[in-house]
């Protein structure tokens, strides 16, 4: 029976419904399991999030900004965001993940989107970056849900050629006329690049989505060719063609317009840089296989610049990908006091769109490095023939077959043996070797099977230890790489092993396959103290005078980290460098325990249970012989 109020009465009104406050993200972040929260702490770069307890990360992750907070909850599934508004008291929580997002960031309606053809709104440049949380990340995630389904390989050069072009572009003295309207190109260069018209950046964001965007980036991008002779054949023109909607071009614009003028007062000297270096890895990451081909972790690359601590002189990389060995050189020169111009860069690489990145990415960190005047495979054009090097650092191509052809048959540059035509870890180790000064030291990383393979490799790896090239071997945990999560191992080469401590006749041998923290589900990183002890390590080995970050101390052999190893020993074992069979474990007896003692003690072990084997024997035949059988 339904109720009809009194004539008269008027029918109650519902009291208006008041929006529901937005919940604390503390509130919001506690809804989540411990492993969720370590992986949106890395997301945010915050340091040693793997080892801080529950309540920790949730403060860290709490202090996010707006925009890093709503990018962390897009980060979340459709059921972790069920059961997040289920805790806060949202009572449905049906919907879609970008509707569940929004009912957890606003508390009203969310704002119309602009058409598509209208410019985008211009916002306020981002503040740098606070404390902890690193802003790289943001900006990756807006640009990556820009992406939709392009593929991360083409992706990857629309996305590093706008940034590139923001940085050229973008530093110089203000071009607007009176009428707001009219550019002109700049009296003198910007960055070292004379920068048209057609190529200024705030010119170029204020078309928003025209129709003919596309056209006008490609341009933008050929004037700079034109007016840099340095830059010809460098910079991406992809940017007029199907499948890369005006719209999105617009967004990316304006999102990379939110970092401000960069290199102007008030922001970081390396902003682009660091940005830069952060998309790299993550364009590197999302293409798996194929990112490994352009780009070397940090850790790795930070650990061979440490350990050969290049200051002065002449740096080469004959697979320099994007160019990081040459970027963390630089670093590294600048940590430690070195002038701009104390270090000389040499590299070189084949795929040409490499070549093109490592270009670029020099050029973002004014490096003024000598790749050559294109791409060249470093076997069958040698770019740079005659230099001696003073450091070499690289990463080749594991285990590369066809690489050879019947012009290397002779080539000077393989003066230990004709390396083996399906294989070119030797090739490399010889080409390297080649290009050594005459105290030139080299790192370069191979996978293991370079340590132990047999046949023309053994013979290689014996011809390079017997010539007294191979100062040592670091060898590797997996899962550093984003091509292979095998085990790698660094070589440690030298000219000259008689300064500043006599080296000769032994090799070091490192095992840090302990070493390093997973930084997700599949990768691991080496952290700075695991890349310091190794760096003294190394140092200590050689003898190099300390420096401010490295304590004086004199080599000494460590179970189960390192030992120096002779030349007697490795030819009993074949001339095998794998650390593991050399460096002995911590719990391993000392090593001044003599093989005939150890021998007599287990001779007389075996003897007594011979003896008792014998005497049991006896009992069962004994206990047999009683058997009666009916």
């Amino acid at each position: 029976m339904s109720y009809n109020p009194p004539c008269g009465a008027a029918h109650p009104r519902p009291a208006p419904r008041r929006p529901m406050p937005i919940p604390r993200p503390e509130k919001v972040f506690a809804a989540l399991d411990l492993p969720r929260l370590v992986e949106l702490a890395t997301i945010l770069q915050i340091r040693d999030a793997a080892r801080l307890d529950r309540d920790r990360l949730v403060a860290l992750l709490a202090t996010a900004g707006d925009r890093e907070y709503a990018d962390l909850l897009r980060r979340l599934s459709a059921d972790e965001l069920r059961r997040i508004c289920a805790r806060v008291g949202y009572r449905h929580t049906h919907g879609d993940p970008d509707a569940l997002v929004a009912r957890l960031t606003t508390t009203g309606d969310r704002p119309e989107r602009p058409p598509p053809d209208a410019p985008p709104p211009r916002r306020p440049a981002r503040p740098p970056p606070r404390g902890e949380l690193g802003f790289e990340a943001t900006l990756w995630q807006a640009a990556d849900r820009l992406r939709s389904n392009m593929d991360a390989a083409e992706y990857k050069h629309v996305v590093l050629g706008l940034l590139f072009l923001k940085f050229i572009a973008d530093a110089g003295p203000p071009l607007r006329l009176a009428d707001e309207t009219t550019f002109t190109p700049p009296a003198a260069p910007v960055r070292g690049f004379v920068v048209p018209a057609e190529a200024r950046w705030d010119a170029l964001v204020r078309r928003g989505a025209a129709s003919h965007l596309g056209r006008d980036l490609d341009r933008a991008m050929a004037a700079l060719e034109a007016a840099n002779p340095r830059l010809a054949g460098v910079l991406p023109q992809i940017f007029d063609r199907p499948g890369l909607e005006p719209a999105r071009l617009a967004e990316l614009l304006a999102l990379f317009d939110e970092l401000g003028a960069l290199g102007t007062a008030g922001q970081p000297r390396d902003l682009l840089g660091r940005v830069y270096e952060y998309f790299l890895a993550a364009f590197a990451s999302a293409e798996g296989k194929n990112g490994g081909q352009f780009y070397t972790p940090p850790s790795v690359v930070g650990l061979l610049v440490a350990v050969l601590a290049p200051t002065r002189g002449s740096v080469y990389d004959p697979a320099c990908g994007s160019g990081g060995m040459f970027v963390q050189s630089e670093r590294f020169l600048a940590e430690h006091g070195g002038a701009g111009g104390d270090l000389r860069f040499y590299g070189q690489e084949s795929n040409p769109t490499t070549w093109r990145l490592a270009k670029m990415n020099l050029a973002v960190r004014g490096i003024d490095g000598d790749l050559g005047p294109g791409p060249a495979d470093s076997f069958a054009r040698d770019l740079h023939p005659d230099l001696r090097a003073d450091y070499v650092l690289a990463n080749p191509p594991f285990n590369a077959r066809a690489w050879t052809t019947a012009a290397l048959q002779h080539d000077p540059r393989f003066a230990f043996g004709q390396p083996p035509p399906t294989n070119a870890n030797f090739a490399w180790l010889q080409h390297i070797v080649h290009h050594l000064a005459p105290r030139g030291l080299g790192a370069v990383v191979l996978a293991n099977g370079s340590l132990t393979a047999g046949g023309r490799e053994g013979e290689l790896r014996r011809a390079l230890v017997e010539a007294d090239v191979v100062d040592g071997v670091i060898a590797l945990p997996g899962q550093l790489f984003y091509a292979t999560t095998i085990p790698v191992c660094v070589w440690l080469l030298a000219r000259d092993r008689a300064a500043p401590r006599d080296r000769r006749g032994s090799v070091l041998m490192i095992d840090a396959r302990d070493l390093g923290e997973m930084t997700d589900r599949t990768h691991r990183a080496l952290r700075p103290a695991d890349i310091a002890e190794l760096a003294a390590i190394v140092h200590a080995w050689r003898g190099d005078p300390a420096r401010s970050d490295m304590p004086e101390r004199t080599y000494r052999d460590v179970p189960g980290r390192c030992r120096a190893v002779g030349r007697e020993v490795l030819a009993a074992h074949d001339f095998a460098l794998a650390p593991a069979r050399h460096v002995a474990p911590p719990d391993a007896p000392p090593p001044d325990h003599s093989f005939a003692e150890r021998f007599a003690a287990l001779r007389d072990d075996l003897l007594a249970q011979l003896a008792r084997a014998a005497a049991l024997d006896r009992e069962l035949a004994a206990a047999l012989a009683r058997v009666e059988v009916p």
